[in-house]
């Protein structure tokens, strides 16, 4: 038995330490758990395929749905291409302005992706901070952020992004064009989630900051940012994981939720929440692929990140091992 393990750690050797890297993620519980869920493979493989598709919309849409030179009203309301009244190349149809809505779903859900993804970053970032700051001095600094977080936590986080996409609005008026919308959008979402990682980061702060190698560092001097930093909060990215993806769900249909209630993405720059508000009102009209196709696209998309998000959390618990 033990002849057969030494060649295989010769071999390691001889390729460098690269090469153990790979060996050790390819031999990981995390990997092994993803390899034994067939439905987690498929939701990765459909999450990784509707990212791809948003990223390169402009190589799959028959037309850019965003500028109006390319859009004909001719073209409104025709209906999938496998229907009688079907027209090539609108796969899936067109809206009331003649826009692909296949185009229109890949352009949308590039910005529903653009949002959520800057959101979590942005609401990620500040919650890491302020959770590292509580946690590591705690006393006056602790009770103020946390209190803070303990109070934001009584309201839903869509009354949160309403507050403050309307105080935005109410002050930028008719300054507020598409690029900055969006931004509004991404600062709404991320002043709604950031508490998760606060409290999170601040439990996992507390218990690490106490352990030897942190006394060490404090003792050759290093100053508090780096421990925080470089030796504190690497040990606390796996639960941090767990919550970027699962926000990542919660910022795209928040998004959604804004645009369809009209406080989101304008018409001209519409993300799938606003392509489902728009094709809402032709649902009783007979244009049903107006909304029903960016629809399945929102659920899709919002199911394959959350079931990632429900395997990465199972993975990353050591009890579940």
């Amino acid at each position: 038995m033990s002849d057969a393990v030494v060649p295989h750690r010769s071999e390691d050797n001889a390729q460098g330490p690269r090469a153990g890297w790979f060996t050790r993620a390819l031999d990981s519980d995390v990997l092994y758990s993803f390899r034994r869920s067939k439905l987690t493979m498929a939701a990765a493989a459909i999450t990784a395929l509707l990212f791809l598709l948003a990223i390169f919309a402009s190589w799959f849409a028959v037309q850019n749905p965003f500028d109006p030179a390319q859009l004909q009203l001719i073209n409104s309301r025709i209906p999938p291409l496998w229907m009688a009244d079907g027209q090539s190349p609108f796969l899936l149809g067109t809206d009331e302005q003649g826009r692909d809505v296949f185009s229109a779903i890949l352009y949308g859900m590039r910005i529903s992706l653009a949002v959520g993804v800057s959101g979590v970053i942005f609401a990620g970032a500040l919650g890491i901070a302020l959770g590292l700051v509580a946690g590591y001095f705690g006393g006056v600094a602790d009770s103020v952020i946390m209190r803070i977080a303990d109070v934001q936590l009584t309201f839903p986080a869509i009354l949160i992004a309403l507050l403050v996409n309307g105080v935005a609005k109410s002050l930028l008026g008719n300054r507020l064009d598409e690029t900055a919308t969006l931004g509004v959008l991404v600062i709404a979402i991320g002043l709604s989630f950031w508490v998760q990682y606060a409290r999170t980061v601040r439990g996992s702060v507390m218990v690490e900051k106490n352990k030897d190698y942190v006394a060490a560092a404090q003792l050759i001097g290093l100053p508090a940012p780096k421990i925080m930093l470089r030796h504190v909060l690497p040990n606390t990215m796996g639960p941090i994981l767990v919550i970027a993806t699962i926000n990542l769900a919660l910022a795209i249909i928040t998004e959604a939720t804004l645009s369809f209630l009209g406080s989101g993405m304008p018409d001209t720059m519409p993300s799938l929440g606003t392509l489902i508000r728009i094709g809402n009102n032709y649902l009783f009209a007979g244009e049903w692929w107006i909304v029903a196709f960016p629809g399945v696209a929102l659920a899709g998309l919002i199911l394959s990140i959350n079931l990632l998000g429900d395997w990465l959390r199972d993975a990353l618990n050591p009890k579940l091992r």
